[in-house]
């Protein structure tokens, strides 16, 4: 039904409606309406007189519809027909296009160029429909187009493997520079009733608040409009390897972070169960036992079963390089028909999981484990996590917010900036890790 078919049937309505309350004054022989007739009256004689104001003008723009139909269909009559093929319709912003989108995004901004201005509109169009589960709305700029967000995988960077494996990650919520999470500090308590009718077991509970802060990972780049505007893939070089940038600091924060100076307070800080390896001469075979002590600490003093290990490529490299004294190696793949190995895996890498296992737990590389701990600075350490108590808030989106700023006009210098919120913890169960440092650790050599 059209909308003209809709207001013609509510004109009918209330035609209908006006007649009955007549026909019922009439059918009472009276000459007068009550107050309430008549207010019911005015009020439908009201919408009637809109109604068919409404409907003159519809008709007539109808009547105007069908005449230019009329003439496109004789204009389409005459000229040659045309075969119809489907085609598909490339975005706006991609590594073939001929449109810059830190370029159009700076003409945009700097001189109100109406044709970037229309072409971004385009893309933020696109980037809604593309990215249902997180609305461009959420973001405080411009969506990177997905291709350059694509030249964001860690390649000459560390990347953020302990980021995207070992923790609970959450979208951020929308406000707000803290998160507040409740820990019970103290616990109710059961015992058995000595004899009936005695007081039983009470212990009051207690909680003590846990504040995360909200954190700013931001950086910059200073342009030259040259480079903006007559530069090739330079936007896009630069915008690539600030996003990179972002994700390893993001990912360092989170195993390294201090707490302090605007810092997370990362996996090494959160007071997890502190193993420590001492040897002159590392083996595997000695640091066997603190892999095993480094479990059931977790085990013992959280009750859970941890999920991950985290460790530099240099450390896993160190087991992989061991022998027995038979020359033979202690860590194989399965493939080989591993017997009493210390370690098993398929040996094949998928991004930082090392497709190797260790006491049945899942090894994850991480180059962002530092390699400057102990006294000559050439230590690393060993995390063994549960995935379910590191707990990552990010932006939705970031880093996917930038904008441009004209701090030096006079040198026709552009600024461009990337940034996100983020926040994390690990300590709402901080023996949920454990933390596996000392001399054994120093830099391994092969």
């Amino acid at each position: 039904m059209s909308y003209l078919d809709k207001v013609v049937e509510r004109r009918d309505a209330v035609k209908a409606e006006m007649d009955a309350v007549l026909e019922a004054v009439a059918a009472e022989n009276r000459t007068d309406l009550t107050a309430e007739e008549t207010e019911k009256v005015d009020a439908l004689v009201e919408e009637s007189r809109s109604l068919d104001t409404k409907i003159e003008k519809l008709t007539a723009q109808a009547a105007a519809d069908a005449k230019a139909a009329e003439a496109r269909s004789v204009v389409a009559d005459a000229l040659p027909k045309a075969t119809t093929s489907i085609v598909r319709e490339a975005r706006t912003y991609t590594p073939e296009a001929g449109n810059s989108f830190v370029r159009d995004a700076f003409n945009a901004q700097v001189r109100g160029d109406f044709a970037a201005q229309e072409r971004l509109a385009r893309h933020m169009k696109e980037e809604s429909v593309e990215r249902r589960d997180v609305d461009t709305s959420n973001f405080a700029g411009l969506v990177v187009p997905q291709y350059l967000v694509d030249l964001a995988a860690p390649l000459a960077r560390a990347g953020r493997p302990t980021a995207d494996f070992a923790t609970n990650k959450m979208a951020l919520p929308a406000a707000g520079m803290s998160l507040e999470i409740s820990r019970m500090t103290t616990g109710t308590s059961t015992a058995i009733q000595e004899t009936q009718n005695t007081a039983v077991s009470e212990t009051d509970a207690d909680d003590t608040l846990l504040s995360v802060p909200v954190r700013t990972i931001a950086g910059q780049q200073d342009l030259s409009r040259q480079a903006i505007e007559r530069g090739t893939g330079i936007d896009a070089f630069v915008i690539a390897d600030l996003i990179r940038s972002w994700h390893t600091t993001l990912d360092s924060q989170v195993l390294n972070g201090t707490g302090s100076n605007g810092q997370f307070k990362g996996i090494r800080a959160s007071g997890g169960n502190a193993i420590t390896f001492t040897a002159t001469t590392p083996t595997v075979a000695l640091l066997y036992p603190k892999l095993a002590d480094a479990l059931q600490q977790v085990q013992s003093n959280v009750f859970t079963t941890p999920t991950h290990w985290i460790m530099h490529p240099r450390r896993l490299a160190f087991l992989l390089a061991a022998t027995d004294t038979a020359g033979r190696p202690v860590v194989v793949p399965t493939a080989g028909g591993p017997m009493n190995a210390v370690s098993t895996g398929a040996g094949v890498a998928q991004y930082a999981n090392s497709g190797y296992q260790l006491l049945g737990l899942p090894i994850i590389t991480d180059a962002n484990v530092a390699t400057n701990y102990g006294a000559a600075t050439n230590q690393d350490e060993i995390y063994l996590v549960d995935a379910r108590e590191m707990h990552l808030w990010e932006q939705p989106g970031a880093p996917f917010s930038l904008r441009f700023d004209a701090t030096a006009p006079g040198s026709l210098t552009i600024k461009t900036v990337v940034y996100g919120f983020s926040a994390f913890t690990a300590e709402r169960y901080p023996k949920a890790a454990s933390i596996i440092s000392g001399t054994g650790l120093v830099a391994p050599s092969f």
